[in-house]
């Protein structure tokens, strides 16, 4: 794969969207194993995969793999801080989060912790290419639609309940920064419309989203439907895409009609969960701690109870376990220049977003433990890359500076992780046959914090992925007469220590 060291997003956009057209012409894409396969179809570990997506780059010692820390002094260089947070102890001896994650520390026994993420080498650096990596496995750019991962396990695997979307994607709009490099590997690809994912931007809208349009009846909405079916089926071939794309969106139409009318539906609606669990999702969630009682759930107290969206999207999350979706992403949304894209303000923008996470994650993981739910499902909390105070991309292949930071720190707003640093990283792995209490991976205690033992690349951990849901790193869907591998030219490779 070539690297592109002057990539523009103008340049994503061009062979993405040529991507896109090459993959409503394409037909059937039929499984293939390679003959020369090197690994056994796995068994699976898990059923259902939740991705907590931190969009923007989260710090991996400001979060889960902490150094020495060095508080705020007006004057100091930036060189003399590593974290801008003292550490805490976790539920495991000897392993430290960073402040802010008191409630995840609470629950790491429960947990594999990969520290030694490292980030693909892809030039000047766009969290678009590198969130296009994470997701697909590929660097940007390549010649068919690359489906998303979880686009291939529902391909591959099929519904856990057949009116329940495979895969659904909660938290993250696309009409707002770049929205439109994100569709570019939000989507099926090549797979067909049926697989790819099933939006939802605002989880305490999510009923809505299962629901026929306000004023709409359902006779009305089932012409509509109907409608749109003949349309297509009269369509001249390669209008709306090959013979197979098209009848793909036939099928996912079905799908959404099924699940208007399926009671499953109502796993959509968070009205319907008592009141006091959804206060175990408020970011300020502590133990015993006394909340107002509220008139409506998601309205006037909505700020007081610190209810956000992704402790929302994480309780929709947990429902939709419930009920059987396959693979579901919740994500504190990628936009740039907020969450967890610190250019600025690193220290107080790194805090708010660890208060945004550390309760609902936490509250994610004990609930699918006290509905036997865990077990067989994987929680994989992770970000496209790390951030350093002063380095740009690797040690020994550092890139054009993103983010000036001076050389004395006269203001708060320069003292926390301000470039993108992806020669470390942290992954946190729960449930889902992966080991409880467990570090995978070593990174350096003075700067470069870099990986120093077991290094992780993208197609190691999707193999690993891969094989707690049963598919094999081998498997292949032959597209326009070659085949595209699930892990990069079928090259990833289980992380057996991961797994109990």
């Amino acid at each position: 794969m070539r690297t592109a060291p002057n990539w523009t997003r103008r340049d994503f956009l061009r062979t993405a969207g040529a991507a896109t057209l090459s993959a409503l012409t394409a037909g059937y894409p039929r499984q293939i194993i390679a003959a020369e396969a090197k690994h056994e179809q796995p068994k699976p570990t898990a059923d259902t995969i939740i991705v907590l997506w931190m969009g923007g780059g989260m710090a991996h010692t400001e979060t889960f793999d902490p150094k020495h820390y060095t508080p705020y002094e007006k004057g100091m260089s930036p060189s003399a801080f590593l974290s801008t947070f003292p550490s805490i102890n976790t539920s495991v001896d000897g392993v430290k989060f960073s402040q802010g994650l008191e409630n995840l520390a609470r629950v790491m026994d429960r947990g594999t912790l990969i520290r030694s993420y490292t980030a693909g080498d892809l030039g000047f650096i766009l969290h678009s290419r590198h969130q296009y990596q994470w997701h697909t496995g590929y660097a940007p750019p390549q010649t068919v639609a690359a489906p998303h991962l979880g686009a291939v396990i529902a391909r591959t695997l099929g519904p856990l309940n057949p009116v329940v979307p495979a895969f659904i994607n909660i938290g993250q709009r696309f009409d707002v920064g770049e929205g439109e490099e994100l569709k570019a590997f939000t989507t099926a690809g090549f797979l067909g419309s049926e697989y790819g994912p099933f939006n939802v931007p605002f989880p305490e809208e999510a009923a809505e989203s299962v629901r026929p349009p306000e004023g709409m009846t359902p006779g009305r909405f089932e012409n509509r439907e109907k409608f749109l079916k003949k349309l297509l089926a009269a369509s001249p071939v390669g209008e709306y895409g090959s013979g197979y794309q098209k009848d793909s969106l036939v099928r996912s139409l079905d799908n959404a009609y099924r699940l208007l009318n399926s009671p499953a539906a109502k796993a959509f609606d968070l009205t319907l969960e008592p009141i006091e669990n959804i206060r175990k999702y408020a970011s300020n969630y502590e133990p015993g701690r006394h909340f107002n009682a509220t008139q409506d759930r998601f309205g006037a107290k909505y700020e007081e109870q610190m209810l956000g969206r992704f402790g929302l999207s994480c309780l929709l999350a947990r429902r939709l376990a419930e009920v059987g979706a396959r693979y579901i992403e919740v994500t504190t949304e990628y936009i740039p220049f907020l969450n967890w894209d610190t250019h600025e303000n690193g220290h107080a923008r790194a805090a708010a977003m660890k208060q945004q996470i550390d309760a609902p994650v936490a509250q994610l993981v004990l609930d699918l433990e006290a509905r036997g739910l865990l077990s067989r499902t994987l929680i994989v909390l992770a970000s496209e890359f790390s951030r350093d105070a002063l380095i740009e991309g690797r040690p020994d292949k550092t890139v054009k500076d993103q983010v000036e930071v001076p050389e004395k720190v006269e203001d708060p707003k320069f003292y926390g992780m301000h470039r993108h640093f992806t020669d470390a990283g942290s992954v946190l792995l729960f449930g889902g046959g992966v080991k409880r209490g467990y570090v995978h991976g070593r990174t350096a205690e003075e700067r470069p914090c870099k990986t120093l033992e077991k290094r992780v690349v993208i197609e190691d951990l999707h193999a690993s992925i891969y094989r707690a849901m049963g598919i094999s790193p081998d498997l292949a869907y032959e597209i326009e007469r070659r085949p595209f591998y699930v892990t990069r030219d079928g090259k990833g490779n289980p992380i057996s220590e991961l797994f109990a």
